[in-house]
Order: C-alpha cells, then sequence, then structure tokens
C-alpha cells in the first residue's frame, strides 16, 4: 500500500533528474503516472529505466509541446483516457540560465520565460479544466527554486522566471481553492543533478561549504517533498512554497 494508491499523476520533465526522481517515487508509492519528455526517445528511454526497476509500473510516456494549450490538452487527454482520472501535476520542466545581463539577447531571455513561466501556466490551465470536469479536486505542485527568494549572480532570466513561479502558485492557490485545487510549489537548494555535475570544482566546493547541512540535496530529496505534498497528508496545505535546501541562505 502506498500513500498515492489510486492517484494519477503527470510529471513534466520527467526523464532525468528531478522529474525522473519523482515519477519513481510517486510509482513506489502506488500511483499511475505519465511522464512528459521534450522528445519521443528521451520519453522512452526514461521508460525503459523505470521499467527495469519494476516492469509492472502503471507508466506512460507523452510527449506535448509546452508551448501549445492545444498540444498539452490532446496529450493530457491521453493520459486520462489511459488511466480513467488525473489527480496530481507536478509542474518540473525547465531550463536554467546564467548568461550576465550584458549578454543576453531577447530571444533568450524570452526562451527562459516560455519554458519555465509560459508552460507551468499553460499545464496548470489544461490540468484544471480537467479537475473541474471530475468535480473532487486535485493537486498542482510547481518546481520553483531558492534563487526564486534570493536571486543569483548572474543568468537573471533564471530566478526572474521562478520569483513568477512563486507568484502563479499563490495567486492559483487562492484561485482554485475554492474548487478544492491545492497549488504549492517546491523550491530546491543545490541539488545535485547532471546541470550540477558540469560545473567545475571550484564552484561545487564553495557551494557545499555554504549549506548548514553540509551535504548537496539528491533528486530524491525533492522526490520526497513533492511526495508529501502530493498526498493527503498535505491536504490543508495550499500556497506554500516549500524550502528544500539544507537551510542553505545567501
Amino acid at each position: 500500500m502506498g500513500i498515492l494508491d489510486g492517484k494519477v499523476a503527470i510529471i513534466t520533465g520527467a526523464t532525468r533528474g528531478i522529474g525522473f526522481a519523482i515519477a519513481h517515487e510517486f510509482l513506489e508509492n502506488g500511483a499511475k503516472v505519465a511522464i512528459c519528455g521534450s522528445r519521443p526517445e528521451t520519453v522512452e528511454r526514461a521508460l525503459s529505466e523505470l521499467q527495469v526497476i519494476d516492469e509492472g509500473y502503471p507508466v506512460m510516456g507523452i510527449t506535448p509541446d509546452l508551448s501549445d494549450p492545444d498540444s498539452i490538452a490532446a496529450e493530457f487527454q491521453k493520459v486520462v483516457d489511459a488511466f480513467g482520472r488525473l489527480d496530481i501535476l507536478g509542474n518540473n520542466a525547465g531550463v536554467s540560465s546564467r548568461t550576465p545581463i550584458l549578454d543576453y539577447t531577447a530571444d533568450e531571455f524570452r526562451k527562459v520565460m516560455e519554458i519555465n513561466v509560459d508552460a507551468v501556466f499553460l499545464c496548470s490551465q489544461a490540468a484544471t479544466r480537467i479537475f473541474r470536469e471530475q468535480g473532487e479536486g486535485g493537486c498542482i505542485i510547481n518546481t520553483s527554486s531558492m534563487v526564486g527568494r534570493y536571486g543569483q549572480p548572474s543568468g537573471s532570466a533564471y530566478p526572474t522566471s521562478k520569483f513568477a513561479v512563486n507568484g502563479l502558485t499563490l495567486s492559483l492557490a487562492r484561485e482554485l481553492a475554492k474548487d478544492h485545487i491545492r497549488v504549492n510549489a517546491v523550491a530546491p537548494g543545490v541539488i545535485h543533478t547532471d546541470m550540477v555535475d558540469a560545473l567545475p570544482d571550484s564552484i561545487i566546493q564553495p557551494l557545499i561549504a555554504s549549506i548548514p547541512l553540509g551535504r548537496m540535496g539528491e533528486p530524491s530529496d525533492i522526490a520526497n517533498a513533492y511526495l508529501f505534498l502530493a498526498s493527503d497528508m498535505a491536504s490543508y496545505i495550499s500556497g506554500a512554497v516549500l524550502p528544500v535546501d539544507g537551510l542553505s541562505r545567501p
């Protein structure tokens, strides 16, 4: 028995890293899960990896264009058709940025916003339509970032996008409460992902030294926070931006 038994979840950006860990944790706890990716080949690879862990996992893959409302609606409907309903949306897809202000192009800045903010809005809109049709509430969880509270020294598009995610989370929580739709966010600190692994040791070690708990977070740490917020244990929590950062502060 898992704490998400009977629940159906869609997780965007779920083919690797944090999103993959969230999908795995949800499956381990009884949910049926649709993983979203930008390319069919990465989705198929993630599905294969999950089926190696447990070939009986109730998991499927979808590839919506996260800039196209019609594509999102059509792909989400595939999940409802396959699994019978939708209970949880995890908006995890995103891109980072460390471009200095004078090197940004308008297109690059806009692209970060399209993926990190617009897609969260569009997916939340599509899920809300399904939740309202079902009439049984629902749960939306957004991946924010601690830099969405404190900023970062370079790459202003990324923290700007996460400030926006926090605002969207708080506003939708208020707007959708009457429909019994909870909306929360998880704000990771420094997490051990491919993106962090690509950084030089001269950057990594000072980051670790600044974290009071003495280590980087793991994708499973974020997945556990998602699991809690998706479960009935968090039934009276909405509008929260939960920091998962080892008490790291600037």
